[in-house]
């Protein structure tokens, strides 16, 4: 029941007495639709007051994904929420920003001038992932055919440390995984590694620039020098398809020397989830080829329904085109010097985060070295508690720090990981590196070392 029967509800009544005028006084069926309905403000208040229950996204070190945008861009936000972005007839303008923010991407990511690059925007790194995935296969496939050779074995070289994503790719496209393993200290994907396991049948080899688990980067330009050797010793074409999730939008600012991009010839495809160092709000990824001839043009359906030909690559047909319109904002807003300027500023606190961290002495780095604004961490030998102790302890202030265990091969080691993200301070790093010392304290049983907080307000340490 969602109201009183005797009082049916009226958009006419717009007093707002606590809880619209005490209307939940039954309980509202959360399985069922509702048989009344009610005021949008009771509504709104119901829909409110259970999200409360969620973690604070300030807080919230397990996420990659961007939690804060200028007010500027939540008014695009709202502008461009009714417009689905594959209606390119209906809405030119959104395509062409579209096709400006691909070609941006194309740019950032170092295609060459000889190349023409192409991508589409996606919901996600997981659907960029599986269109490039397939755009291999059936490439691969056509050149099998071509050659006479059989096309019902295709497989990808992987490292255990890849997001679950590149597991349902391949599940989903009858493609087999052959996984490279990872150690307790190195979850790299090496061209030694690479060289053992491909063949003829290898439709790509998946390289990682920031893995989930510790942030390290795979040896990407050595997996391509050992790519190129093979396709001129044994006519082996196998591309890279770069995982550039989490690090496509830090690398080019802070790391510009480093080789991982469409400088190496054997990187066809990329992609990266614009919503996390991107700056945008959930809700969008990209996939970006090398050259158009990378996408076979069997997988490009044209789309004439909706009134002109609009060609789709795309695993969604219906999509919303805010995160296209948030991400060509920052584009314009932020130019590279301020994403240099931001993605510096990030990595910096990473760094503070990771330093303060180690002088509790409790905790040995697995992320030293990159230059992904990821700290993990491991307990060292000694304490009766884990990492899924203090995760939970830390819960209780708010703070979510996610532990878990490495991939197979290194599942005896489990961490602590934190992402550090644009509004992330070095303030709050403080306050969490004093929560978590306070929290070892307390499980080693012992009395708490944090100081109390001086008379005088610190200033906050941006």
């Amino acid at each position: 029941m969602s109201a009183r029967d005797d009082h049916p509800a009226s958009d006419s009544e717009t007093h707002a007495t606590t809880y619209s005028g005490r209307w939940f006084s039954a309980p509202i069926p959360k399985h069922t639709l509702p048989e009344h309905d009610m005021p949008a403000r009771a509504a709104y208040q119901l829909v409110h007051d259970e999200l409360a229950l969620d973690g604070n996204p300030t807080l919230n070190l397990a996420s990659f994904v961007t939690t804060w945008m200028e007010p500027e861009a939540k008014r695009l936000a709202v502008d461009v929420i009714d417009k689905n972005l594959v209606d390119k007839d209906e809405y030119p303008r959104t395509e062409v920003i579209h096709r400006r923010v691909m070609s941006m991407l194309g740019k950032l990511f170092q295609a060459p001038e000889t190349c023409r690059p192409v991508g589409t925007a996606t919901v996600g790194s997981s659907e960029a992932i599986m269109l490039g995935l397939l755009a291999h296969k059936f490439a691969w496939r056509k050149r099998c055919a071509v050659a006479g050779k059989p096309v019902d074995r295709p497989n990808v070289v992987l490292s255990r440390a890849v997001h679950t994503c590149w597991e349902k790719a391949a599940l989903y496209f009858d493609i087999e995984p052959r996984w490279a393993p990872v150690s307790r200290d190195d979850t790299r994907l090496t061209a030694e590694a690479v060289a053992e396991r491909i063949d003829e049948n290898t439709i790509a080899v998946g390289a990682i620039l920031g893995n989930t688990f510790t942030g390290q980067v795979d040896d990407v330009a050595g997996i391509d020098a050992l790519l190129r050797e093979r396709l001129d010793r044994d006519g082996l074409e196998i591309p890279i398809h770069v995982d550039a999730a989490s690090g496509g939008f830090v690398a080019p600012f802070v790391c510009p020397e480093l080789a991982w991009d469409f400088r190496l010839e054997r990187v066809r495809s990329i992609n990266v989830s614009n919503h996390k160092f991107g700056l945008v709000y959930p809700g969008m990824g990209s996939v970006i080829f090398r050259d158009e001839s990378d996408v076979p043009e069997e997988l490009v359906f044209h789309i004439t329904y909706l009134g002109g030909d609009a060609p789709t690559f795309s695993l969604n047909f219906s999509q919303g085109s805010a995160g296209v319109i948030l991400q060509y904002y920052n584009f314009l807003r932020l130019g590279r010097a301020g994403y240099a300027r931001v993605m510096g500023n990030i990595v910096e606190n990473a760094r503070y985060l990771e330093q303060r961290l180690t002088e509790l002495e409790a905790f040995e780095s697995l992320s030293a070295g990159t230059f992904m604004p990821v700290v993990a961490v491991r307990l060292k030998d000694g304490p009766a508690f884990s990492v899924f102790d203090l995760s939970a302890r830390v819960r209780e202030r708010g703070w979510i720090v996610p532990a878990y265990s490495l991939p197979p091969d290194a599942e005896d080691v489990s961490v602590l990981r934190m992402v550090v993200r644009e509004n992330f301070s070095r303030d709050l790093a403080e306050l969490l590196c004093d929560d978590l010392r306070t929290t070892l304290d307390k499980l080693a049983g012992r009395a708490s070392t944090v100081q109390q907080p001086p008379s005088e307000p610190r200033r906050p340490i941006c």
